[in-house]
């Protein structure tokens, strides 16, 4: 038996729902107000849709651009050796087992300190973390930071002068008043000599060869860099280093490689990747981004309650209208279907408008970077923003799927009037 007769009676039934929604969105002379009761639920929607958008895209970009920062001036994992003096003697060996695994592209030696710089004529200084690095091309590609100078050059090997060269961030360098070719001095209490008069700290004179910029207000203020032999002489620790830094294939693998490293080396090492170097700074943007999504999700919860409000100002509005619609042959289904789909429409056109306004205005803040931040607040200069199509599509849903049942109460109220309830109502 055929079953065309049958679907075309249910199109046609589907179109006149919709007819008749569509004819209750639009506003009739005299009823203005209603309508513009419409165009403020739609309104509600679409502000909670393209809040929670440019929210969520700037919480994205600022885990990518600090993820990105960090992993350009850091390197994917290190290795320390479990000891009171903080030194590994035996790093060769480490380092050639470092580089045998698979999954390890670079790997290096470092010195790591920290020391205090005096520019010419000692009156101002500052606290750094000075980083000592091979200066080749192994070394080079862990950190990467030969990839954010902004003056001099790289390597840091003995200079025009003859001091052996240092680079700095760009911030600490403005700090200090210093540029390429200037000297500075290097004051540093690991390996400090106890003689009769005290503590003699370790003091040497560099010249500045290079200024990097991470974007990284941490690393720009704070970090210098100098040759790892250098370094050695000047902490007295010849023959010893702080540990080795390796980088992988994946990144996001690197606990794996760093697990399996550590289990190779046994317990006296200690391995450590950058997911967990960092872990406390990633699960807090982690947890503030759910934590925004949920409180700006309530701006679309209540935008919600104004589609309750209009749909049921239009069942009240049109109670007589149902009466007959019910008298002629529509059945309560038939009459529940006509407010959810005005409902879902409100819905719709208000996630679509905030969708393409929430878009466009992530693509102007990534674009033109009108915002500024301060780098000592907030770790960057700028606001990131990173559109991430699937956090789109769960907003999008989410708005959808509450517009959707904010129809539920509306529309049971509507289709639970008999025919004669409907025609007699004042």
């Amino acid at each position: 038996m055929s079953t065309e007769p049958f679907d075309a009676v249910q199109r046609s039934r589907r179109g006149l729902q919709w007819r008749i929604a569509r004819r209750y969105l639009a506003s009739r002379r005299g009823r203005g107000f209603a309508s513009l009761i419409t165009l403020i639920a739609v309104g509600g929607v679409a502000v909670g849709v393209m809040a929670l958008i440019v929210v969520i895209a700037v919480m994205s970009g600022l885990q990518t651009d600090l993820r990105e920062k960090i992993l350009g001036a850091n390197a994917h994992g290190i290795v320390l050796e479990r000891s009171e003096a903080g030194r590994m003697e035996a790093w060769r060996s480490v380092l050639n087992l470092v580089r045998e695994d698979a999954d390890v592209v670079a790997a290096s030696p470092f010195i790591y300190t920290e020391v205090g710089l005096n520019p010419p004529g000692g009156s101002y200084g500052e606290g750094a973390v000075l980083r000592g690095l091979t200066g080749d091309s192994a070394s080079l590609a862990v950190t990467e930071i030969d990839d954010h100078l902004v003056s001099g050059r790289m390597p840091f090997g003995a200079s025009e002068s003859g001091k052996p060269g240092i680079v700095l961030g760009k911030t600490l360098a403005e700090r200090l008043g210093l540029f390429p070719g200037e000297p500075v001095t290097v004051v540093a209490f690991q390996g400090a000599e106890i003689t009769p008069t005290g503590i003699q700290p370790q003091m040497r004179s560099f010249e500045v060869t290079g200024i990097f910029e991470t974007g990284l207000y941490q690393y720009d203020t704070k970090f210098a860099y100098i040759d790892l032999d250098v370094a050695a002489d000047l902490l007295r620790m010849e023959g010893t280093v702080t540990g080795i830094e390796f980088n992988v294939v994946d990144p996001w693998r690197s606990g794996e490689v760093a697990a399996r490293l550590s289990e190779g080396l046994g317990f006296n090492y200690r391995v450590e990747d950058w997911q967990r170097q960092n872990a406390s700074l990633f699960s807090a943007l982690k947890l503030e981004k759910y934590a925004m999504g949920i409180i700006l999700l309530l701006i679309v919860l209540v935008a919600s309650f104004n589609i309750v409000s209009t749909l049921i100002m239009v069942v009240r509005d049109k109670v007589r209208e149902i009466g007959i619609l019910r008298t002629m042959g529509l059945r309560a289904n038939d009459i529940t279907a006509i407010f959810v789909l005005q409902g879902v429409a409100i819905g719709l056109i208000g996630t679509l408008i905030g969708t393409a306004a929430g878009l466009g205005l992530a693509w102007l803040l990534d674009t033109y970077e009108f915002i500024t931040l301060p780098g000592d607040v907030y770790f960057i200069d700028r606001l990131p923003v990173d559109i991430n199509p699937f956090d789109v599509a769960t907003i999008v849903v989410a708005s959808l799927l509450i517009s959707l049942l904010a129809t539920v109460y509306p529309s049971r109220q509507a289709a639970g009037y008999t025919p004669v309830e409907a025609i007699r109502h004042d």
